[in-house]
């Protein structure tokens, strides 16, 4: 009996039915919906909006929070398995209901108050309001802690001024959740899309993410009601919670990316004839394609096993970073080596292998680059803080 070779070790053996079925729900959207169109979106630099309903109706968009705040109320599991199928398709996708749930309704859910949770978490779960999360600035991306946006207390609101850089979905978002310094450490404020003295400049000429929108935020004298502060969370630790939290899921996206690439790597060497064989009958092809397989089931365990740590409240901040900093680069040297075995056409959009090593240049950076993240792990082996 033969093995998928998308899965060696049979790790949906392991899966509960709940997570089997979700895994198998987003798989069919992913292959139906988001493959058929994912390739012109990027040629185009256009996310796909028209999803955005479907992505909802399907109960993606917060999916781990409860049902009285419009999420699904499902395990961590499910949903890395979301995150894993939706980058198979692109890593945009992923991208985007990561930033809804896991950069603004979470920390709406997990730091605001109940009048907050009410008032924006069911739309956002139904795709009506749409996210993004202001940390990042131009000049210091993985020392959050130097951020320069302020905002100061005025009677009861508060004035903003700053900006944020490289926020996904910010050039279709409605509201943003932004982290400021204040006098009483860093505190997060929601901030409503028309507010006078808050802009968004799109990001163009983007060689990576494509199928996402991306863009900064500008803050000039921005006046914000003190009811739209996160009220439960100071300092640091509320935006690093919030990218805990995201991290997770992209430990599970770069599996899905990769899978991609060797399916098609697999088809396209027993179809491409040179010197009388299919290069699937080349030994450096099948080695190459081994060693693919051998490190995505590393990465599918590794990823399963963290979720099962979470599910228990066992995770540690250092087991997401070891599981992103090795499934992002499993997914990237993949996804490289899929475009080589490709040869010529592996350097068009017709096939997925390069869309996926560029979008994946992004992936490994953001929300804590490589070295960021071995260095979280060798902090954690040495006691030495090396930052």
């Amino acid at each position: 009996m033969s093995l998928n070779p998308f899965d060696l070790y049979d790790v949906a053996s392991l899966l509960t039915e709940e997570e089997r079925a979700v895994q198998e729900s987003v798989a069919r959207f992913t292959n139906e919906r988001v493959l058929p169109i994912i390739g012109d979106c990027f040629d185009q630099g256009q996310f796909p909006k028209e999803l955005i309903s479907e992505v909802a109706e399907m109960g993606l968009l917060g999916a781990t929070l409860p049902e009285q705040y419009g999420g699904s109320n499902l395990g961590y599991v499910s949903y890395g398995l979301i995150c894993q199928e939706l980058e198979r398709g692109d890593s945009g996708l992923r991208s985007f209901v990561s930033v809804q749930s896991s950069l603004c309704m979470y920390p709406i859910y997990a730091y605001g108050s109940e009048e907050q949770r009410m008032r924006w978490l069911p739309d956002m779960a139904a795709g009506k309001v749409i996210g993004c999360f202001g940390l990042t600035e131009s000049h210091g991306g993985s020392d959050p802690a130097s951020m320069k946006t302020r905002a100061t207390k005025d009677g009861d609101a508060w004035v903003i001024n700053g900006s944020k850089m490289w926020i996904t979905n910010a050039p279709m978002a409605d509201i943003a959740i932004v982290w400021a310094h204040t006098e009483d450490g860093i505190q997060g404020f929601v901030i409503e899309k028309g507010t006078p003295g808050f802009t968004v400049q799109e990001i163009k000429k983007k060689m990576s993410l494509r199928a996402s929108a991306t863009g900064a935020l500008f803050f000039d004298n921005v006046r914000v009601p003190d009811a739209n502060r996160l009220p439960n969370v100071k300092g640091l630790k509320g935006p690093l919670g919030c990218l805990t939290q995201a991290r997770y899921g992209i430990t599970w996206g770069p599996i899905g990316a990769a899978q991609a690439c060797l399916e098609e790597v697999l088809a396209y060497t027993k179809e491409r004839i040179l010197f009388g064989r299919p290069v699937a009958a080349t030994q450096s092809a099948q080695i190459k394609m081994a060693d693919m397989a051998r490190r995505i089931t590393a990465s599918q365990l590794l990823s399963l096993q963290l979720g099962r740590l979470k599910e228990a409240g066992k995770m540690e901040p250092t087991q997401v970073s070891l599981a992103k900093w090795n499934n992002c680069r499993m997914a990237i040297d993949i996804a490289r080596e899929c475009r080589d075995l490709l040869g010529g056409a592996g350097i068009t959009t017709e096939h997925a292998a390069i869309r996926h090593a560029l979008n994946l240049e992004s992936v490994i950076t953001y929300e804590g680059t490589e070295t960021v993240h071995q260095l979280v792990v060798g902090r954690e082996l040495t006691g030495i803080n090396a930052f």
